[in-house]
């Protein structure tokens, strides 16, 4: 059986929107390295609609790093009612997500990873199916935007790892 890992960038006051605009300064080898083992550690992705579109245009053109070759490379899994093709090695979740990620789960392999944090994280946590969430904590705040588990019931998390970079990055990991 599979474990689904989900990775979130999430600014001090919470907001996960937009990383690309408050991250990258903070990024180095040891965020490289951390990014890179997560990879390694699963042999498929999952996506909602969003992250995957954003994806797609992004890494399709890059190549020549173990990162770049591994994701474009990796199969994905995109939850997404609207989605009517895909490109970059992906299969589109069209019936009950939750099922349809429980019967992924369910098989062999490595661990399912998990980018962005949005609508499919409400079937997700809803249904019990995310075994352990990557939180990286930016040393940053944004001010305004989507904020990690906006509209979500009280749920509880526990506490299993703390990673602390040289750049102010600590990512948290918990698990349900």
């Amino acid at each position: 059986m599979r474990k689904l890992v989900e990775s979130t960038f999430m600014s001090l006051d919470g907001v996960i929107s937009a990383p690309q605009e408050w991250s990258p300064p903070y990024w180095n080898e040891e965020h490289a390295d951390y990014a890179q083992k997560l990879l390694f550690a699963a042999d498929a992705l999952l996506l909602g609609r969003k992250t995957y579109e954003a994806f797609a245009e992004a890494w399709p053109a890059r190549s020549g790093n173990d990162y770049t070759d591994r994701i474009n490379r990796l199969p994905k899994h995109v939850a997404s009612t609207t989605l009517q093709e895909t490109t970059w090695n992906a299969t589109v979740i069209r019936g009950d997500a939750a099922e349809e990620v429980a019967t992924l789960k369910a098989e062999p392999g490595q661990d399912l990873l998990k980018f962005g944090t949005g609508e499919l994280d409400r079937t997700l946590l809803e249904h019990g199916l995310v075994d352990e969430y990557h939180f990286w904590l930016f040393p940053v705040a944004v001010g305004r935007g989507e904020r990690l588990f906006e509209g979500f019931d009280l749920t509880t998390l526990k506490l299993q790892d703390t990673t602390t970079f040289s750049t102010g990055i600590v990512v948290l990991v918990y698990s349900t």
